[in-house]
């Protein structure tokens, strides 16, 4: 093996430890196809609860990118290029879904949304319920997956300066327009790497939907809960959509590297 980088060769060490590193995370991979039933495997992914859950994962994690988008990119902006008092509070406490569980997330919500929480009541008394449908499954989502593409563009703004920008402006174009016309495309590939993690995480949420949204077959029991509960009932459906699944993640992974911004992978990104 060649151990020779742009600086320095690496010890033989390191190379044994991320060896083992490695072996670590794929030997669980391992684990689960060769426990597939590949003779029933079609079957067993394309039941009705499990079609079902796949559609409505789509569905819904589609529209929380959305969402992840339509305030993420604002907020990105705002922590990036604006100074403000408080500001590294609040950069932490909107990336707090990072490293919080996501049953206190699922939590948070519906003590906020949910028939008695914070805003639950007033929703109710105007006819709007959102605790335990589908709407919830969105929210869910959304809060676990927004600091992805936070993190992601934010970063991407800092690293990026503010020199092009500055020259629209001498030019004459107003904010708006060099939002729009400059910022955003120079960093389409932050931006598009945020957005494929934030439907990943989207996708794969499992915490925070069981606790605010629950589990209920074409509502609101997405494709990790569907595999949660197949693993009690059936365990061979439950081996063949967690390979469903990883498939997914590599590919998005794949996507992620390619398509957006390989640096997010790279050290010093």
């Amino acid at each position: 093996m060649d151990t020779s980088g742009g600086y320095a060769s690496v010890p033989r060490w390191v190379v044994g430890v991320a060896t083992i590193g490695a072996l670590f995370i794929l030997l669980p991979l391992v684990g689960i196809v060769t426990h597939v039933d590949w003779a029933h495997f079609l079957s067993l992914i394309t039941s009705a609860s499990s079609v079902d859950a796949l559609l409505l994962s789509v569905e819904t994690a589609t529209a929380s990118t959305v969402l992840c988008l339509i305030f993420g990119i604002p907020i990105s902006i705002v922590l990036a290029r604006t100074t403000f008092p408080g500001q590294r509070a609040v950069r932490s406490l909107v990336l707090l879904p990072l490293v919080l569980p996501p049953v206190v997330g699922g939590i948070a919500l519906l003590y906020t949304y949910g028939r008695f929480g914070l805003l639950g009541s007033t929703m109710s008394f105007l006819g709007i319920q959102i605790a335990f449908s589908t709407s919830a499954v969105i929210l869910a989502q959304t809060f676990v997956s927004i600091p992805f593409l936070i993190l992601s563009f934010e970063g991407a703004l800092r690293s990026s300066g503010t020199r092009y920008e500055a020259i629209a402006a001498t030019l004459g174009a107003r904010p708006t327009v060099v939002l729009f016309r400059v910022t955003l495309p120079m960093l389409a590939p932050a931006l598009i790497s945020g957005t494929i993690l934030a439907f990943a995480r989207a996708l794969g949420e499992f915490g925070a939907t069981i606790t605010f949204a629950g589990s209920l077959q074409g509502t609101t029991q997405t494709l990790p809960l569907d595999l949660y509960f197949q693993l009690e009932n059936n365990p061979n459906a439950a081996v063949a959509l967690s390979l469903v699944l990883v498939a997914v993640a590599i590919i998005i992974v794949s996507l992620t590297y390619r398509r957006g911004n390989p640096q997010l992978f790279r050290p010093g990104a």
